[in-house]
């Protein structure tokens, strides 16, 4: 057996059973003690395990000042290397699989501060909010919230910066469902934020933010997503993070054949220059809009914002449209899935709450359409909570499935 290969049985032991002993291991590899002290060294180097006395445990969440693992500056050599993988990821996954559905997030993690209004300011107005919150947020952090609640086993990688708020990242991720999550730091620039509006009349929200350190993810810190990444049945990602990451990132599941979510928000132009490496790509009305050219108003004005979509290179799109449901393009024709009743206490998150609860269910076995009905049953609860990162649980969306 390969050093390579015996390191990922170890793993994929640890990851079953959390900890486990060098005596046990060398004698089920049938080496010396030294090798797998070697072995769980170098492990521990790329902050994978956590060494203790006699053996070791693993490490499912990480605050990383500091990159380990360096991949030589080129990107492109790791994908070469990895083609030859494939064939072995893919068992993996399935194995993986069988077990729970498996759901990778490379993506944003930010402060959101956010005001209740009675109404939406006009330009130059000054405005007494009813309330004000501090709490966790980004469309990466949300969605791996989603995806955990919706019943997958989440992996979430995010970066933030030396400030305070990067503890209270650590604590509010450590505090949730997710099941492994690495957070990469910088002294560059400071934890993302997000500056919110919440209008009570409706339920509406205004967000700005400021990406900070999530624009800061380098080509090694994606390459470290390799070994999570190639036992996961779906990578779901967004545009709140440096570009090049993202790209690279759907390089790095394309290359290991792993099914690409996109979720185009905040929308980019750049996102065009990758549509080929995703699966399935999920726009609201807006992005949508922006991302075809065509002005999505109602259903047919959505059919054929997904059509000029598709030939700008997307495989599947799933347009998004909040009260009037979502509307699939799938090989060129159309499904269209109906919204579930709501009472909209707070909309901020519901893309996040669809692309999480979608990816999960994707993960899990579901068609594209079994997916987003399931996904609009998710959202539709996720509204009518406050808090973008208040997500609903899987039994409560098997109730309003059961409903309709």
């Amino acid at each position: 057996m390969f050093l390579e290969e015996r390191r990922e049985k170890i793993i994929d032991y640890l990851d079953d059973m959390e900890r486990v002993s060098v005596a046990w291991l060398a004698t089920t590899f049938d080496v010396t003690k030294e090798t797998i002290r070697s072995d769980l060294a170098a492990l521990a180097r790329q902050g994978l395990v956590q060494r203790c006395h006699g053996g070791a445990i693993i490490v499912r969440r990480n605050l990383q000042a500091k990159l380990i693992t360096e991949t030589g500056g080129n990107f492109e050599v790791l994908l070469k290397r990895l083609e030859s993988q494939r064939h072995k990821n893919q068992h993996q996954r399935k194995r993986s699989k069988n077990m729970k559905g498996k759901v990778c997030i490379l993506g944003s993690f930010n402060v959101d501060i956010v005001a209740k209004v009675a109404r939406f300011p006009k330009g130059g107005e000054s405005l007494l909010a009813l309330g004000s919150t501090l709490g966790p947020g980004g469309k990466g952090a949300n969605q791996a919230m989603a995806a955990s609640h919706a019943g997958a086993r989440v992996h979430f990688v995010s970066k933030v910066g030396t400030d305070q708020f990067s503890q209270f990242a650590f604590d509010h991720l450590s505090a949730s469902d997710i099941h492994s999550f690495k957070l990469y730091q910088t002294d560059i620039e400071p934890t993302g934020n997000a500056i919110i509006y919440v209008s009570q009349e409706n339920g509406e929200n205004m967000i700005a933010i400021y990406s900070g350190a999530n624009k800061t993810i380098t080509d090694d810190e994606v390459a470290e997503l390799t070994h999570e990444l190639s036992t996961s049945d779906v990578l779901l990602l967004q545009l709140e993070n440096n570009f090049s990451a993202t790209l690279n990132a759907m390089k790095l599941a394309n290359t290991l054949g792993v099914p690409v979510i996109m979720n185009p928000a905040p929308f980019s132009s750049d996102i065009i220059s990758c549509l080929q490496y995703a699966d399935v790509v999920t726009p609201n009305e807006t992005e949508a809009s922006l991302l075809s050219g065509i002005e999505v108003t109602d259903l047919e004005s959505a059919k054929e914002a997904a059509l000029a979509i598709v030939r700008k290179g997307a495989r599947r799109v799933i347009i998004t449209m909040g009260s009037r449901g979502a509307l699939i393009c799938d090989n060129q024709q159309f499904q269209h899935i109906a919204a579930f009743p709501a009472l909209s206490v707070d909309t901020t998150g519901a893309g996040d709450a669809f692309n999480g609860a979608f990816a999960a269910a994707i993960a899990s076995g579901d068609s594209i359409a079994q997916a987003a009905t399931y996904a609009s049953a998710f959202a539709s609860l996720a509204v009518e909570r406050e808090g973008a990162s208040n997500m609903p649980d899987h039994q409560q969306v098997a109730a309003r499935l059961a409903q309709r």
